[in-house]
């Protein structure tokens, strides 16, 4: 069963108090496309680079079984590059350079394999982009996750609330979910945001975990606790893959399964922190997972 994704391909540049990167390899698409591939999923990638994209990027891509037939190659342009400062909390920083480049005037093209998707993920992007992938597939997809950030609630509300009409699954954090629903409660918010269309709502909350809602149904689920947090960019690009890639491998939209993938997004997330980029979302081994995936739910069940 395919799934669809997407998002940005980038170059990040990254400083925190454990070390100092530079155009390394980054994006919403490129961290869900490889943790969803855990999943043993048929991944679609749709986003656009420029002709500084390395190819051997591309062949990673590839290694981890993701189709790039949509990745768009602009040859005499450059790709999407941000660079960011974190505070020593590691919750909060601040953005030094943002150059949009080719995304600037990103068009999503889907290539006509890719139209039979069962699953649509999309990525943290402008959301009128957002509106036109969807717009542009022939039919409905079974599911469609939808991930966004206060940018785009401060700057672009009325595509948002389009956009959160037509999706089954919100993922947003907590300050992000006080901000769209102008509430001061968690629970306030998820009632509020419910309303607007989304069936399901998952409300990030950084190293407490996450909690899923559904009308009437909460599920708060515990995080790993890492031992050391080197980078927390595109740590809930991770959640989301691996979200969307353990629903794509089960189609099972039931409120159960969606706690499971819960459990496994906050497990993945947790590799994401330690290194810088997509590092340790590399070569994940089984035995890994499986440890912090029991810890997870030993804490789930305790805090019941």
């Amino acid at each position: 069963m395919s799934l669809l994704i997407v998002g940005t391909v980038a170059f990040d540049g990254i400083e925190t108090p454990r070390g100092k990167v530079d155009k390394i390899l980054g994006g919403s698409a490129t961290y869900i496309s490889i943790i969803s591939s855990y999943f043993n999923t048929s991944t679609n990638l749709i986003s656009v680079v420029g002709g500084d994209f390395p190819k051997k990027y591309i062949e990673l891509f590839e290694k981890y079984g993701i189709n790039c037939q949509g990745l768009e190659i602009k040859k005499n342009e450059k790709t999407f590059y941000w660079s960011g400062r974190y505070h020593e909390n590691m919750k909060s920083r601040d953005t030094i350079v943002t150059e949009l480049n080719v995304l600037e005037k990103f068009d999503p093209k889907i290539p006509e394999p890719f139209q039979d998707c069962k699953h649509l993920m999309l990525a943290n992007l402008m959301p009128s982009i957002q509106l036109d992938a969807i717009s542009k597939l022939k039919e409905r997809p079974k599911l469609i996750v939808t991930d966004t950030m206060n940018f785009w609630i401060e700057n672009c509300l009325d595509d948002l609330k389009k956009v959160i009409s037509m999706t089954d699954v919100l993922i947003i954090n907590d300050e992000e979910a006080l901000q769209l629903s102008n509430k001061s409660s968690i629970s306030d918010a998820s009632s509020i945001i419910l309303e607007m269309g989304p069936r399901f709502l998952i409300i990030k909350r950084g190293e407490s975990g996450a909690t899923l809602f559904k009308k009437n149904n909460r599920f708060d689920c515990c995080s790993f606790t890492v031992k050391s947090c080197i980078d927390p960019t595109g740590a809930g690009d991770s959640f989301a893959g691996a979200f969307v890639g353990y629903l794509n491998s089960t189609d099972d939209m039931s409120f159960e399964n969606m706690k499971k993938a819960v459990t496994l997004a906050c497990t993945f997330a947790s590799f994401t922190v330690e290194g810088f980029g997509i590092d340790k979302i590399l070569n994940i081994n089984n035995h890994s997972i499986e440890e912090r995936l029991k810890e997870i739910q030993t804490k789930n069940n305790s805090s019941k």
